[in-house]
């Protein structure tokens, strides 16, 4: 019987992947897989339909990763300059909802012009070349106004919503006066359609003085959005300061209070900004936290790989290095799981596979695609 017992462990090891962990959740038993190594502080990453990858780096790069994970040495080439400095860079990539027959991928981010930089978002068609990857036939679709210098709170998330519509999410760039500003870009959701043009009943389109293509204003930094599977609403959240991350859902002409009211607090002397958290006329977060968790990436769960988490929302937490799953009801937070604190680094980008598992992505100087693989 020992024998037996040491031959089965033996096999065991043999056959589980050296590169994977297991994790008991309240709902599911996982596995944590790594896919994909040697990414430059990765910070997004798409599908495309014949099973290869999308990563951007946020210096500047976008890779190419194969249907059997490996990464392409070389970066796709072609992309417009990209001003790479403090949070800035080459942010989310997406790819259109129809790209089986118009072959666009987007993506967003922080460019140069009159008087600094800004978040922008831009498209283009991938071709391959003699080995190469090249970005071709790109067009510049928005870029934010006006531009500055600071290194600070881009947004740069991208979603689609299946009818024509892109939105692109700005953060305040570090001027909080600015995510009150109708004149200006900051701080805002920003909705066009795909082509770039500004659709007629975005909430501000006939008002004197305001930049047409915004939706929302009062955000910070929203690094986190998505389409809700059933509403078909966008859902953000977005950094606080000291405290005060937000969950919100966007609606269009709504103020979201940031920096008037807010749920943090200054960073390091603890005193309250604006006006406290909660003033007429301005919207309340579905869900915050405090302290925060610095939020980046985020997904509804609507695969059939993890059953107990249909439905759920997915945040991938910078600070705590982790993922925060959320059970809803309706537009209420009812349950909060931490999952995986501190065992994989800072998770910058989730997403949701055609395959039902879920990919998460490490945002370091060698950072890494990982794969949740449920136990049935």
């Amino acid at each position: 019987m020992r024998r037996l017992l040491t031959l089965m462990c033996l096999i065991a090891i043999v056959i589980a992947p050296a590169h994977a962990q297991t994790v008991q959740s309240d709902k599911h038993a996982f596995r944590v897989v790594t896919l994909v190594r040697g990414l430059q502080n990765p910070w997004s990453m798409a599908f495309l339909p014949d099973g290869r990858m999308l990563v951007t780096e946020r210096e500047g790069r976008l890779r190419i990763v194969s249907k059997d994970f490996k990464l392409d040495p070389k970066p796709v080439e072609g992309l417009p300059e990209i001003v790479a400095t403090g949070q800035g860079g080459l942010f989310d990539v997406a790819i259109h909802p129809q790209y089986a027959q118009n072959g666009w991928i987007y993506w967003a981010y922080n460019a140069p012009g009159p008087g600094g930089w800004g978040t922008t978002l831009a498209r283009g068609k991938l071709i391959s070349d003699a080995n190469n990857y090249r970005m071709t036939e790109v067009q510049l679709l928005f870029s934010m106004e006006p531009k500055t210098r600071s290194g600070q709170h881009f947004g740069g998330r991208i979603v689609f919503d299946g009818k024509g519509i892109v939105y692109l999410t700005l953060g305040d760039r570090g001027d909080k006066p600015r995510a009150q500003k109708l004149d200006d870009h900051a701080g805002s959701v920003i909705r066009l359609h795909d082509d770039g043009r500004v659709p007629a009943d975005n909430p501000f389109v006939n008002r004197a003085g305001a930049k047409p293509e915004k939706f929302t204003l009062g955000n910070r930094n929203m690094q986190g959005a998505a389409l809700h599977p059933q509403t078909a609403e966008l859902w953000t959240h977005e950094h606080g300061p000291q405290g005060g991350d937000e969950i919100n859902v966007m609606r269009a002409g709504r103020n979201y209070g940031w920096p008037v009211i807010s749920y943090g607090v200054n960073y390091g002397i603890g005193t309250k900004i604006g006006e406290g958290n909660a003033k007429p006329g301005m919207e309340q977060p579905l869900h915050y936290w405090v302290p925060s968790i610095a939020p980046s990436g985020m997904a509804f769960y609507t695969g059939d790989k993890f059953p107990n988490w249909k439905g759920n929302l997915l945040a991938g937490a910078l600070r705590d290095e982790m993922l925060v799953r959320l059970e809803l009801n309706g537009e209420k937070i009812v349950r909060e799981e931490r999952l995986l604190k501190g065992q994989i680094g800072r998770i910058r980008d989730v997403r949701v596979g055609s395959d039902g598992f879920v990919y998460l992505l490490t945002d370091e100087r060698d950072g890494v695609v990982l794969r949740l693989e449920s136990y049935r």
